[in-house]
């Protein structure tokens, strides 16, 4: 399994994550944006996802809600700046129970003898922003999406 690597300085108001997926560039971003594989990867895997919208042109909106097992549901939504396909998305991204604390992600992919490097480069409005979201785990949270959506991946790439 590749490691993911995840920045956090202290003091920026951004985070940094990459990962290397042993699939070509093309496959790696088809399945990061089809609607119908993004809850087989995205958020805790003790949860559900449901896609209600996910638009994905300049312009397009998105939006997910993750139900836990207890039945809580955390909707999240945004809006696509730049699609750039398969090399890279610009869009927004905001928690609706947090109104109002929106970032910038921009997630890159790129080719790599075969494999593809993932870039996601998330910018907050606050420092406090960024070490808020921090401190409900996103780091753990990342690490758990992102090694599904590889084992998602292995398993397209041997079809």
């Amino acid at each position: 399994m590749t490691h993911l690597n995840f920045i956090a300085e202290p003091g920026k108001q951004e985070i940094v994550i990459t990962r290397l997926f042993d699939a070509p560039c093309e496959l790696v971003y088809k399945t990061y944006t089809d609607p119908h594989l993004i809850p087989h990867w995205w958020g805790p895997k003790n949860g559900t996802i449901i896609v209600e919208r996910m638009d994905v042109r300049p312009g397009g909106s998105w939006r997910c809600i993750h139900r836990d097992v207890d039945g809580h549901e955390y909707p999240f939504r945004g809006v696509f700046h730049e699609v750039l396909s398969p090399e890279r998305l610009v869009y927004t991204f905001e928690f609706e129970g947090m109104p109002g604390h929106i970032l910038l992600e921009a997630v890159t992919f790129e080719e790599r003898g075969g494999k593809t490097m993932l870039t996601d480069h998330s910018v907050f409005q606050t420092l406090e922003d960024r070490d808020r979201i921090l401190r409900t785990g996103m780091e753990e949270g990342a690490v758990e999406s992102l090694n599904r959506f590889a084992e998602l991946l292995a398993n397209r790439r041997n079809r």
